[in-house]
Order: C-alpha cells, then structure tokens, then sequence
C-alpha cells in the first residue's frame, strides 16, 4: 500500500500527540502545508520567521512533550538552527520538518 510523505509524516505526528505544527509557508513546503490542512487531527500556526517557529515548537514541546515545525529548503532551515540547538541542549523534544525541492 502506498501512503504519501505527508500523510505518513502526519500520521505519526499523530501518534506522539502533536496537534499543532509551527512554521513558515515557503515555496516547497505548500504541498506539504496543504497536507497538514486537510487533516483533522493537526493545525498549522503560522510564524512571521523559521527561528520563531523553532522556539515556538520548543514551548510546545515544554508543555506536551514532543514538538513538530515546518520550513523549506535553503535559508529558511538555516534560519531556524539557533532554535533547534537551544532545543538539543536542553533535550528539548523537537521536530524539524524540512522540505526540499522535488528532484
């Protein structure tokens, strides 16, 4: 049986209890994000940059023990690196969701 990434990705996301999921709409990301809107079990939060996304994620993962966010490829991944480093030294439950351009 054949499930598409997005569908798998929020599936187990599901699982761990997440029902946001942070981010910033960017160009590879939209399919994706489109994904997350049509479920009923997850909501998109949008974020005004990636390092906000990531530290909004890390307050949620604070409070519900797993967190999830969401950036495309490029600068916005590299936008979101001091948040995610302040998450792993804290062994802060994060989860970077990185789209990349379909090869």
């Amino acid at each position: 049986m054949k499930i598409q990434i997005g569908k798998f990705l929020n599936k187990r996301l599901k699982e761990l209890g997440i029902q946001q999921v942070f981010g910033v709409p960017g160009d590879f990301n939209l399919s994706y994000l489109e994904q997350i809107e049509e479920s009923d079990d997850l909501e998109f939060v949008g974020n005004c940059n990636e390092l906000n996304a990531a530290y909004a994620t890390d307050g949620y993962s604070r409070n519900k023990g797993f967190g999830a966010f969401v950036t495309t490829y490029g600068v916005g991944d590299l936008s979101a690196i001091g948040g995610i480093a302040g998450s792993y030294t804290e062994n802060i439950a994060v989860i970077h969701i990185s789209i990349l351009q379909p090869m």
